[in-house]
């Protein structure tokens, strides 16, 4: 199996994180913590995962995993096995590829147009995701830290006002893969990744575009550069 959480699942149900400021079931906040292991490379394409194999690594039973993973095979994630389990899908590098050059498109003006219409208040408020951001990756956790991170994008791009931006970016965050992230944890430098939300908070506060922009293609970069190794 691919990398495994610094920090052991505990025999009481954890208190999963509600990912895009909604308030989510149990079932959906499972869903959340299996696609960001999906998305960080702990579950792996090809192979093949019983739901109480999944339901112990992550603390909960076997009901609320086996009904996100259904979840997940209606979003195209995984694959039904029948008597077995769920089968991770392949993404080619093309696809991962398009995915983020869309995700450019989108998401690079949209933060920079921030600079002139979102309130000092709004930001700040996603100061506490950044940090966690931070914070995940000195632990070495990347379900939290793709966690944090999806938190902290899709409520930057949601000050933008434009709902169906936000779900459309959020979906293609879904369909990513980060392989990547273990090394850089392995090496030390996912942290230095991490800090950069906190910059980029502090550009869109200053009001300084030229370097919001800068941060962002730098940022959106390391999807298919330092967090896209295999």
């Amino acid at each position: 199996m691919a990398a495994q959480r610094t920090s052991a699942p505990s025999a009481a149900a954890p208190a999963l994180p509600t990912l895009g400021g909604k308030k989510s079931s149990y079932r959906e906040r499972v869903a959340d913590a299996l696609r960001a292991a999906l998305v960080a490379g702990e579950l792996r394409p090809g192979e093949v995962y019983s739901a109480p194999m999944l339901a112990t690594r992550f603390g909960v039973s076997a009901t609320p995993v086996r009904e996100a993973m259904l979840d997940l095979a209606k979003e195209g994630l995984v694959d039904t096995v029948p008597n077995k389990g769920f089968r991770v899908t392949a993404v080619s590098e093309r696809q991962l590829d398009e995915y983020t050059h869309i995700r450019a498109l989108i998401e690079i003006p949209t933060v920079v147009e921030l600079t002139r219409t979102a309130d000092a208040v709004s930001l700040e408020a996603l100061r506490p995701a950044a940090r966690e951001i931070v914070q995940a990756a000195v632990a070495g956790d990347l379900i939290a830290y793709v966690e944090a991170d999806t938190r902290f994008h899709l409520g930057l791009l949601a000050l933008g006002g434009n709902a169906h931006l936000v779900e459309v970016v959020g979906d293609l965050r879904k369909r990513s893969r980060l392989y990547g992230l273990t090394a850089l944890v392995e090496s030390g430098r996912l942290l230095a990744s991490a800090e950069e939300h906190l910059e980029l908070l502090d550009a869109l506060i200053a009001r300084d575009d030229s370097k919001v922009r800068e941060v962002m293609v730098r940022h959106i970069g390391h999807v298919r550069g330092l967090w896209a190794a295999h």
